[in-house]
């Protein structure tokens, strides 16, 4: 008979192992294996008691803290689908996402509880709403503890809602058997330890937070050190404090904790790996760490694929900097055009189709979106673009949607922005495209200055121009106080389209 892989079996077995070891840390409390263990058992047993079952959903709400945690163990226990929602969303965009899976019980945190209140009385699925801080208050007394549902590698486990910036949001169906792989290939690729202790700033609501290191470090018997919310500052003290060795998150988290003041003299010793993905690492921000004898390890993944596509192993990390690396086992990758034919010649740049047991099954209640991006080989479209050099390794160039075409020639911002960001006075900078008569469109330029600092177009293109050719150099630049980011930090461009775009500076003029 096959095992059990699914979420609620393996962190049992774990537990059984090694019940007395360190497992969770948050706000000066421990949790142990085998403490851990119990809360999920317990979070299980008022779940169910309110009626939740096999195949119902689970929404919650709230900042990182241990229940999400529980709460999702706990309805994989129960054969439930756990749905983590996005906490920086409003209220109207969380009721879709409630309605949209039809939970039955949504568990929401009291900071969170008036952006959802309003909008309760129109959401006909929902049949219990739970405070995250006192699951003691869901029913009357100590609940039996409910046998545990055998999950199959299909049946899916989370539904994670994608950002939605380019139409509704979509609940990506992730089963059982996508996240034990991931996780296998995450041991394999970055060496869990069961040693480790894994720093954990980067919202879990999102892919990236939850299973980059957390899931990985807990399955191998490691300690998660959690934070309610990032800071640069606190979380340059929590690698000092709790002798840190891995952590991962996007690249404006790594850059403002490099920002952050005593960065210079901080104790980062106990590092082993630090991973960064969600967007393409500006190379200035890998040189900065690097400086402090840290080699980050950047990685590309996605929601869709749980997420680990590729990642660039420690012996890479100075002659490949730049790279997202190579696939770890069980992921493969190819590169293709517009029609689908694949490239293969090094440096071709294409769209990355990834397949794998990592690849989603397909978008909730939305069979023609899936049939879109996922082809009946099992290929699922990223919708991101990228090559591979002659040694195999994949660079992301940028999100194809993105991609700038002036005079002809295909521009990624990103490729701009990590060079940009080099220059002295920039703080942040994000590139987009603007419509141009003449060449189709043209590059812009928004730039965050650091304090006291001060730049000019003219200025700009000079130092641009010893890096980058003519027709990639910025013909307008806008100057702001911060660029717009999104929960997981990646920079909304299209804010930045809206807003210094020419539609949005038409309006401006009016």
């Amino acid at each position: 008979m096959t095992p059990d892989i699914g979420l609620a079996n393996w962190f049992r077995e774990r537990s059984v192992r090694t019940p007395e070891r360190r497992a969770l840390h948050f706000e000066g409390r421990d949790w142990s294996y085998g403490a851990m263990q119990r809360a999920i058992e317990d979070c299980a047993g008022r779940l169910a008691a309110i009626g939740i079952g096999k195949g119902d959903r689970v929404a919650f709400l709230g900042a990182n803290q241990p229940m999400f945690l529980f709460a999702m163990f706990a309805s994989a226990r129960l054969g439930a689908i756990f749905v983590p929602l996005n906490f920086r969303l409003t209220g109207p965009e969380l009721a879709f996402m409630i309605d949209d899976c039809a939970a039955s019980a949504l568990i929401v945190d009291a900071a969170h509880r008036p952006v959802i209140e309003p909008q309760l009385a129109r959401l006909a699925s929902l049949e219990a709403t739970l405070a995250a801080e006192d699951e003691a208050g869901w029913i009357e007394g100590p609940p039996p503890v409910p046998s545990q549902i055998r999950a199959l590698e299909d049946d899916v486990a989370l539904i994670m809602y994608t950002s939605g910036t380019t139409g509704r949001p979509k609940g990506a169906m992730l089963t059982h058997g996508n996240l034990w792989w991931n996780n296998a290939s995450a041991m394999h690729a970055m060496d869990v330890l069961a040693n480790d202790v894994t720093l954990v700033h980067a919202p879990i609501f999102h892919i990236g937070g939850l299973n980059v290191t957390m899931l990985a470090a807990l399955q191998k018997g490691a300690l998660v050190v959690l934070s309610r919310a990032f800071d640069p500052g606190r979380a340059l003290a929590d690698i000092a404090a709790h002798k840190v060795t891995t952590m991962f998150g996007v690249p404006a988290m790594f850059l403002f904790m490099a920002q952050a003041p005593g960065f210079a003299e901080a104790d980062l010793s106990s590092l082993r790996l630090l991973v960064v993905g969600g967007a393409p690492c500006p190379v200035p921000v890998l040189n900065v760490w690097l400086a402090r004898g840290v080699m980050m390890q950047q990685g590309y993944g996605l929601t869709e694929t749980s997420p680990m596509v590729s990642i660039l192993s420690p012996e890479y990390a100075l002659a490949k900097i730049g790279s997202s690396g190579r696939t770890p086992m069980f992921v493969e990758v190819r590169i293709v055009d517009s029609v689908g034919r694949e490239l293969t010649a090094p440096g071709e740049q294409g769209e990355i189709l990834v397949r794998g047991p990592n690849v989603t099954k397909g978008y909730w209640g939305l069979p023609d979106a899936t049939a879109m991006a996922i082809d009946g080989d099992g290929w699922f479209r990223t919708g991101d673009a990228g090559f591979f050099d002659a040694d195999g390794f994949l660079t992301i160039s940028d999100r194809i949607k993105d991609m700038i075409i002036t005079g002809g020639e295909n521009v990624y911002p990103a490729e701009i922005e990590s060079q940009l960001m080099r220059h002295p006075a920039i703080a942040e900078v994000g590139v987009i495209g603007e419509p141009d008569p003449q060449w189709g469109e043209k590059v812009v330029a928004v730039v965050a200055l650091k304090p006291g600092e001060t730049l000019t177009l003219e200025a700009l293109r000079a130092f641009a121009e010893q890096s980058l050719a003519h027709y990639k150099l910025p013909k307008r630049l806008e100057l702001v106080t911060a660029l717009p980011r999104n929960a997981t930090g990646k920079i909304l461009k299209r804010q930045l389209r809206q807003t210094f775009g020419q539609a949005g500076r038409a309006a401006a003029q009016q």
